[in-house]
């Protein structure tokens, strides 16, 4: 006969119902922890734990390992994981413990019903917006050759308020760049622009292995595979769960706030060491100070935050930026309603445009976002996309998102934009930090960045108001259909091109009136300069209930 017992595992544990223990014997389980997998061999008697071994080798043996020794000495003395809390400073490994025990005596979680399809809410007086910031960073650390690693964090949010500047919802979500002698076995390294090298650590563990030499053919295989802190999933661990679980704590708490509520917020309730959310059990001093001066209120918003360790705004990225930045560029939603909310980030290399004047090839990438509202049905209710390009300093761009390189690193530079190279620019940590920090997206430089029939910005709002109505699948079918197959722009019947002038004489008069309404949208859909579809599919595809319904 199975024997019950009734426990209640604290929170960190995530259970508080009425489990049943297996039979007693002897059991197997396994769990991820940390660094890997973490196995627990239990024996059941009479209900309790009487012996037990627990093996975790990935885990980091002065932290995951010494918590796994002390665990497991609890747990026998107690007889059951009931009442055993996380070990502080190593709650990925105590999760992991604590799993594997429940796997191996049959106590895993039952999966959650699938969730029914929320109803939709008024779009009335809501409006939407894309915020983009880039931060630098001068770190973290050196490789064991003392070479420095540096990266930038691409920090994104899309923003839905209400006719009071309250949020609804929000997206966030980072791509971190860095060089590749970081120890980051899921990292999105860069070793510069093609002809560049750079330190290499090619298994994460924390020593180099060797020099990794950018070419034109990594460079263009590599970037369209980097993955955001989101699609990293449970590959990006941070203290307390996966930045995308810290990331949805922070989500929840940023609805029914303004713009100015968050920053106050941040301004009381935050480390100015750090920018996390200050602990009631800070050792820091002025931590410490911070937490007793908060009122009552605020003190209950830091304790609606526990769970989320990461900073609100530092060199890893600054958030509150992102969404500040998506507030404040918002734009009336059409709709009458919206269902759901995704974010989409593809990045797309380009070898090009062209070379400077001494024949030094021009490169560049751009990472292409879209932010997206869907209805019950699934078709597009709004959508907001953007674009930050970066660049090569040796293009004829006075605009441009120039990027050297990694600090010690150089390139060919036209300071001026004239189509002559001006001399070698030198990438220096300040140039670094001051040159990153500056950069705009597309959108952001509005009548700076001009296309054939009007900015930037202004084409894009064009193909955002067709978008409107119409699901993802009928715009890929769209633009198979309707697009160049050389270019990815819409055809139109002075195409001098025969392939693109065949494809527009095949098209039905329904057809064609539909691209006539894109008259004024001259770029592509999907190309070198920027995948907008495969972003917006992207979104799509993430979407999940408005306001964490």
């Amino acid at each position: 006969m199975k024997k019950t017992l009734a426990i209640l595992l604290c929170a960190a544990m995530l259970l508080t119902s009425a489990i049943v223990w297996a039979d007693d014997g002897e059991f197997h389980g396994e769990a991820d922890g940390f660094g890997g997998i973490i196995a627990a061999d239990v024996t059941l008697t009479e209900g309790k734990i009487t012996a037990l071994t627990l093996t975790g080798d990935k885990e980091t043996p002065t932290i995951g390992g010494l918590a796994i020794e002390a665990l497991q000495q609890a747990i026998l003395e107690a007889g059951t994981i009931d009442g055993i809390d996380v070990v502080t400073g190593a709650t990925w490994t105590s999760k992991g413990v604590f799993n594997a025990i429940k796997n191996a005596l049959g106590l895993d979680e039952a999966a959650e019903p699938a969730a029914e399809d929320a109803a939709p809410i008024s779009a009335s007086g809501l409006k939407h917006g894309l915020g983009i910031v880039v931060t630098p960073r001068l770190g973290p650390g050196s490789d064991d050759q003392e070479v420095p690693v540096y990266s930038f964090n691409v920090v994104i949010a899309y923003v839905v308020s209400d006719a009071e500047g309250r949020i609804v919802d929000a997206e966030t979500d980072i791509l971190e760049i860095i060089t590749p002698n970081h120890d980051g076995a899921e990292d999105n390294a860069l070793a510069g622009w093609p002809g560049a090298s750079y330190n290499e650590d090619s298994d994460g563990d924390g020593k180099v292995d060797g020099v990794m030499e950018q070419t034109p053919e990594n460079f263009t295989a590599g970037l369209p595979a980097w993955k955001t802190k989101r699609m990293l999933g449970s590959a990006y661990k941070m203290n307390s769960g996966t930045w995308e679980q810290e990331m949805d704590i922070f989500e929840a708490f940023f609805r029914g706030k303004t713009a100015e509520e968050l920053q106050g917020f941040f301004a009381r309730a935050c480390s100015d060491r750090n920018g996390r959310p200050v602990r009631e059990n800070s050792s820091n001093e002025d931590d410490l100070a911070k937490w007793n001066a908060l009122s009552d209120e605020d003190k209950a918003g830091v304790d609606a935050l526990t769970g989320a360790t990461m900073s609100l705004s530092d060199a890893h990225g600054d958030i509150l930026g992102a969404v500040i930045k998506a507030l404040d560029s918002q734009k009336p939603i059409a709709a009458e309603e919206i269902a759901s909310i995704g974010l989409g980030v593809v990045v797309t290399p380009r070898l090009g445009p062209g070379s400077d004047d001494q024949e030094v090839p021009v490169y560049s990438f751009n990472v292409v976002v879209s932010g997206v509202l869907l209805d019950e049905a699934s078709a597009i209710a709004a959508a907001r996309e953007d674009i930050l390009e970066v660049i090569t300093p040796n293009h004829d761009g006075a605009n441009d998102n120039a990027f050297i390189g990694w600090p010690g690193q150089s390139y060919n530079t036209d300071d001026d934009g004239d189509g002559k190279v001006d001399g070698i620019a030198e990438q220096t940590s300040d140039s670094f930090v001051a040159m990153l920090t500056a950069f705009r997206t597309k959108r952001g430089l509005d009548s700076l960045y001009k296309m054939n029939s009007g900015t930037w910005a202004q084409e894009m709002d064009i193909f955002e108001t067709f978008f409107a109505g119409k699901t993802i699948d009928e715009l890929l079918a769209f633009y198979a259909k309707n697009c160049s197959d050389r270019n990815g722009r819409v055809i139109f019947a002075s195409n001098t091109n025969e392939a693109d002038l065949a494809k527009w004489n095949a098209l039905s008069d329904e057809d064609k009136a539909v691209v006539d309404a894109l008259t004024g949208a001259t770029m592509s859909l999907s190309d070198a300069h920027g995948d907008l579809l495969g972003a917006l599919e992207a979104a799509v595809n993430a979407a999940k209930p408005v306001g964490g319904r």
